[in-house]
């Protein structure tokens, strides 16, 4: 098996490296030592298998024994350790000594770089932190050397023992910086005997349980691996490989024979080694280990030399009691202990005491291995991408442990690897893979690893844009911009020296694009600039050459240099110069110098720039500045014009000059003062004058001085102001306008019709107006004229609220006119003529019954339910209605009669049987008669048929017969209801339902019981409360028939396409996703297709599709105004095809206004808004 490769925990890869390949097994050397550490004496940390990680080591008294690294695996990683070394001038190298002999380790680390001492620390193994282990056998010495300036660091062992052997590390660290190196020790010295016992069955441990349980660590024996299933061979003397192997090789031994507590098993070995003397207290002592599984039955089993000793059991140093868990057991000279259902927390350390000796074991409790179940994948990346490498194990959360090219991976803060884990899924991630990634990467857990393969290679690289060389004046900003094709990582030097950002000088790279800007340019900041790519050979070079002429920059200002400012505000005029030495600056205004210090107007210079302040600015520090530069070189003069601006005075109050049912007209004058600034136009709001909010009206600057309100409500109060708005902002609302109310006149009433006419009255009636409106109905006004003449009479002094209204008073024989109007507060509405003339002169109208459609056959009701019919009538003067029933009077007290001018109702609260019959009505009007007929029939539920019997019984059949009711319920009966009862248990179940015939033959009884039959009576209202029972029971005698159980086909589950929940229309509003949903089911499951106006939505990144359990989803991502139109769900199956559809309409929300389809925007946001569709 190959040995693992070393290597240092943080190394610096190197922007290409080539994967090395693994080193051949060490089959050379031999252990030739033996873990044989003295436990009371004090001696530095315990040894370490090579290759164990520190995460495999968290048991706190774990021992272990140490070999050495092959030889050709130490020359790679010597090598590795010389390319990859940022701080060590010198590494400690491998070593070896004889036990007794000492031995010196030298570090070196220059510190020309360093501004202190770095922090070193030596480790044995992976975890032991070796500086609290000074002493007599250990000894840490550091110097420091001025002239060279390197610390020296050296780690002596005096008198090395035999567990001294094993691998060591050097750490070093400064700040951000860190380097590491590691280095193996060997003590020689010959090994002695052991007795030999089966270490397979003695040391199995899991690496849970209690705090000091141990964990084995595969990384150092599974690197470079393939995974091969290992039989067991009993036969195999486990003890003796053990003792003739290199100590490189006891995880080897270890994991090939199944065991997993590395800790014990040395342990053991070191007890094994020992000469064991001979007991006086035990005949027979305990083994050395026992192995159970969990949940398990252990037995430990002791023999006494004298039976009357006394004896104890010890767990971890503390007496055991008899419990339910721990069973004590004496026969003869044997001391028996069971341990009853073992957990994890028995793995541990026992042993037992008789008189002043004793003896120990060890139990070790084992749990299943953890199996890889999705095998990794091989991988191809480019640089700077991120990878993942995903696999899946048998159990949730298991211990799983990565490893690259053989050495175990460990995540940090400063890591690019990180480890996911969601379950049984474990992922490897690495963040910027770079070409020192491509490697062979596996995945290893207790029963089982795989292997993938990653290659990261580099994208070629295109200079887009390369360097220019640049002319900039003193001040200026320089920025060298290049481009290249790769979004990578580089270098930035001047003169060959690396450039260091600062507050000036800004190193950008955003995506492809690499810039060096230099703000306020120096003649220091002169020479040639080079910018070279991470991982390339190609550099981009330009010269940079900085000129000072004196000058003052104004670029900053109008083109008439004209700088404005907000009145209250403050202004501070920086105005960059240029000039060495630096000029000298003067301020002044109207020949009036401006002197520096602390006024409201001030001036302040600086080295590059000379600055003109006015605090709180009025209106009337408006005028012309005028700066003035002087130094060695000469003379520079400019002018500035300052202006004062402010918001314009608000308007005086807008007067409303005319109203409507929801508008209204308003007008206003422009405010006396401007700000300095033109009016650009003016905001209006309303509010109603219950109110204390205030709604805009208009989103778009009105130009004129007058405006028209609309959508207002009629009959509320409103108030109206205005706001002036110039290039400055807005002015503060004017004051509000006098309230007005928008009121408007109904509509003309309706249907105005002639309700009756006497000789000397005209009764009208007529229908409300369609449209009312706000302002209400406060009442009707009617009017008349005589035919011939146009002079209009108020019929009503008063307005009346009803709907009808006689005229009287009027001759006889005469013709009138007649109109209606309707009145609020807003004035009378138009009015409504009646058509033609009306006669004032009485019309008999023979009398005319008009029965209901439902009344003209047969009226049904059961027993006990209400009766009320009503049957309107025609007739003039008012007719006389009189009632029979069957040709008698009708009782009233049983039934209830009223009439009106227009119908007549006959009521009966509880209906009975009684109350059937023929009802005659008679409707009489002077010598005219008018008669009409309702037929009235009361039901109830039937009597139960007279008799029931049984006509013959043959075979798995009985026939029945019966006689019809005596009472049928007053209805006619519909069927029979048949229901067949076991003697035996006397339930009762229906046979047949709704049957019309009065004799039937029930089939399908069951061979050997006895039956009893009754039959309920049905008609109209349902059964009868009784049945009538068969007086006989029928037999069903067994006559040696072979009972043939029934044949059922299989049910069909096939399903045409159906859905179940249809899509809704729906609207959205741009920029938020939306969602269509339906449901839908059949068998086989049906393929589901979207479209969008008959067009099928295929691979469009804006849309995603979801079906789960026959729930469909249509996610629209963002949606724009163009998105609306008609959706389409298809779902297809063999047996049919179904489509649904809904409209979806987006809607753009600007400014708080919701607009469907094209947006609307405000002055100054149509450019920015355009770019977001």
């Amino acid at each position: 098996m190959p040995e693992p490769t070393k290597k240092e925990e943080n190394e610096v890869p190197a922007p290409a490296p080539s994967p090395a390949p693994p080193p051949e097994p060490n089959k050379e050397k031999e252990a030739e030592t033996t873990p044989a550490k003295d436990e009371e004496e004090a001696s530095p940390p315990s040894a370490l298998p090579p290759g164990l990680g520190s995460r495999a080591l968290e048991r706190k008294d774990s021992e272990w024994s140490l070999g050495e690294s092959p030889a050709g695996e130490e020359q790679d990683k010597q090598n590795a350790n010389s390319q990859m070394s940022t701080l060590f001038v010198e590494k400690p190298q491998t070593g070896s000594v004889k036990v007794g002999g000492n031995i010196t380790f030298i570090a070196k680390v220059k510190a020309e770089d360093l501004l202190r001492k770095p922090t070193i620390k030596w480790f044995k193994g992976k975890w032991m932190d070796l500086a609290s282990k000074a002493g007599k056998h250990l000894q840490l010495k550091e110097t420091f050397e001025r002239q060279t300036r390197i610390y020296t660091f050296e780690m002596q062992i005096i008198k090395a023992k035999e567990n001294y052997a094993g691998n060591y590390r050097c750490e070093v660290s400064y700040k951000d910086k860190f380097d590491s190196c590691t280095f193996d020790l060997e003590v020689h010295e010959s090994t002695g005997t052991t007795p030999n016992i089966d270490i397979r069955s003695a040391f199995k441990r899991s690496g849970e349980g209690q705090e000091d349980a141990g964990e084995l660590d595969f990384s150092g024996l599974l690197k470079r691996r393939e995974v091969k299933q290992q039989e067991e061979e009993p036969e195999v003397d486990v003890w003796e490989l053990l003792k003739n192997a290199n100590p490189n090789e006891y995880e080897k031994i270890a994991f090939q024979y199944g065991i997993t507590d590395l800790r014990g098993m040395l342990k053991r070995l070191k007890r094994m080694r020992r000469v064991e003397k001979k007991s006086a207290a035990f005949a027979k002592i305990l083994d050395p280990a026992y192995q159970i599984d969990k949940g398990g039955r252990v037995r430990f089993v002791v023999e006494l030399a004298d039976p009357k000793l006394e004896v104890k059991w010890y767990k971890n140093g503390q007496e055991i009691r008899p419990s339910t868990k721990y069973i004590f057991e004496h026969k003869g000279c044997e001391r028996i202990m069971f341990i009853n259902n073992c957990a994890l927390t028995d793995d541990s350390e026992y042993y037992v005491t008789a008189g002043d000796e004793k003896c120990s074991t060890e139990l070790f409790v084992r749990e299943p291995p953890i199996m890889v179940t999705k095998q990794l994948e091989d991988l191809n990346a480019y640089c700077g991408e991120t990878v993942e490498l995903e696999c899946e194990v048998s159990e949730d959360d298991a211990n799983v442990k990565w490893f690259k090219n053989g050495e175990e991976i460990i995540p940090g803060p400063k890591s690019r690897y990180r480890i996911k884990v969601e379950g049984k899924k474990h992922i490897l991630i690495i963040e910027g893979a770079t070409k020192a990634d491509s490697a062979e990467y596996s995945v290893m857990t207790t029963g089982g690893q795989s292997t993938a393969k990653l290659s990261v290679d580099l994208k070629p690289l295109k200079v887009l844009t390369p360097l220019t060389d640049q002319t900039v004046h003193l001040g200026k900003e320089i920025c060298l911009k290049c481009e290249v094709s790769e979004n990578i990582t580089g270098k930035w030097t001047k003169n060959g020296l690396p450039v260091q950002e600062s507050d000036r000088l800004k190193v950008v790279h955003k995506g492809r694009i690499h810039k060096l800007v230099i703000a306020n340019a120096l003649t220091e900041d002169e020479g040639e600039y080079v910018f070279t790519p991470d991982a390339y050979s190609i550099t981009l070079p330009a010269k940079v050459h900085v000129i000072d002429p004196p000058k003052i920059i104004l670029d900053g200002l109008d083109a008439d240099n004209t700088v404005t400012v907000i009145a209250g505000s403050k202004l501070r005029l920086e105005i960059p110069v240029t000039g060495e030495p630096p000029p000298k600056a003067i301020w002044s205004r109207a020949d009036k110098a401006i002197a520096e210090g602390s006024g409201r107007i001030r001036a302040e210079s600086y080295p590059d720039s000379s600055t003109l302040v006015i605090d709180v600015a009025e209106r009337d520090d408006s005028g012309v500045y005028h700066i003035n530069l002087k130094n060695e070189a000469g003379e520079e003069h400019a002018s500035i014009k300052i202006k004062v601006v402010d918001i314009p005075d608000p308007p005086v109050a807008p007067n409303v000059t005319e109203v409507g049912d929801d508008w209204c007209i308003m007008s206003w004058e422009p405010p006396a003062y401007d700000g300095g600034s033109p009016i650009l136009g003016y905001f209006i709001e309303r509010k109603k004058k219950q109110s204390s909010r205030w709604m805009r009206l208009n989103f778009d600057l009105c130009k004129e001085t007058t405006f028209e309100p609309k959508k207002m409500i009629e009959g509320v109060a409103y108030e109206v102001r205005i706001f002036a708005v110039n290039a400055i902002g807005i002015s503060k609302p004017s004051m509000p306008s006098k309230p007005f109310v928008p009121l408007a006149v109904t509509s003309p009433p309706t249907l105005l019709t002639v309700d009756s006419v006497t000789d000397n009255t005209v009764t009208m009636k007529w229908r409300p107006p369609d449209q009312i409106g706000a302002a209400g109905l406060d009442g009707y006004v009617l009017e008349y004229c005589f035919e011939g003449t146009e002079d209009w009479i108020v019929a009503n002094t008063d307005l009346i609220d009803k709907t009808k209204f006689t005229i009287t008073g009027l001759p006889t024989d005469a013709k009138i006119f007649v109109r209606v109007k309707a009145v609020n507060a807003a004035g009378a509405s138009e009015p409504k003529y009646y058509s033609q003339p009306i006669l004032v002169k009485e019309v008999i109208e023979p009398p005319k019954i008009r029965i209901p459609r439902h009344l003209k056959q047969t009226y049904i009701r059961r027993v006990g339910e209400a009766v009320n019919l009503v049957i309107p009538f025609q007739g003039k003067p008012r007719p006389e209605v009189t009632w029979k029933k069957d040709g008698a009077e009708i009782d009233k007290n049983q039934i209830n009669i009223r009439n009106s001018e227009t119908d007549t109702i006959i009521f009966i609260r509880k209906a009975e049987r009684s109350h059937s019959g023929k009802y005659d009505m008679q409707v009489k009007v002077d010598k005219y008669m008018e008669t009409a007929s309702i037929d009235i029939q009361i039901v109830d539920r039937p009597g139960p048929p007279q008799m029931v019997k049984i006509e013959d019984v043959w075979g798995e059949n009985v026939a029945l017969s019966w006689t019809p009711p005596k009472d049928d319920g007053n209805a006619a009966i519909t069927g029979y209801t048949i229901q067949k009862a076991d003697k035996k248990s006397m339930e009762w179940f229906t046979v047949i339902e709704h049957y019309h015939r009065t004799n039937a033959t029930i089939t399908e009884l069951v061979i050997g019981n006895e039956y009893y039959f009754r039959v309920f009576a049905e008609n109209m209202c349902g059964l009868s409360e009784d049945a009538t029972m068969t007086k006989e029971s029928a037999v069903i005698a067994k006559d040696g028939k072979i009972y043939k159980n029934p044949v059922y086909e299989d049910f069909d589950f096939t399903e045409a396409p159906m859905f179940t929940q249809p899509l809704v229309n729906t609207y959205a509003v741009a920029g938020y996703n939306a969602t269509l949903n339906c449901s839908v089911r059949g068998n086989p499951k049906p393929k589901i297709t979207w479209m969008k106006n008959k067009v099928a939505i295929v691979d469009d990144p804006r849309y995603r599709m979801f079906s789960n359990q026959g729930v469909c989803t249509l996610e629209i991502r963002k949606p724009s105004p163009y998105d609306g139109g008609t959706y389409c769900c298809k779902a297809v199956n063999d047996l049919g095809t179904v489509e649904i559809e809904c409209k979806l309409e987006v809607k753009v929300i600007y400014q708080g206004v919701n607009t469907p389809g094209q947006p609307v925007f405000l002055e100054g946001q149509q450019q920015s808004h355009s770019k977001d569709f």
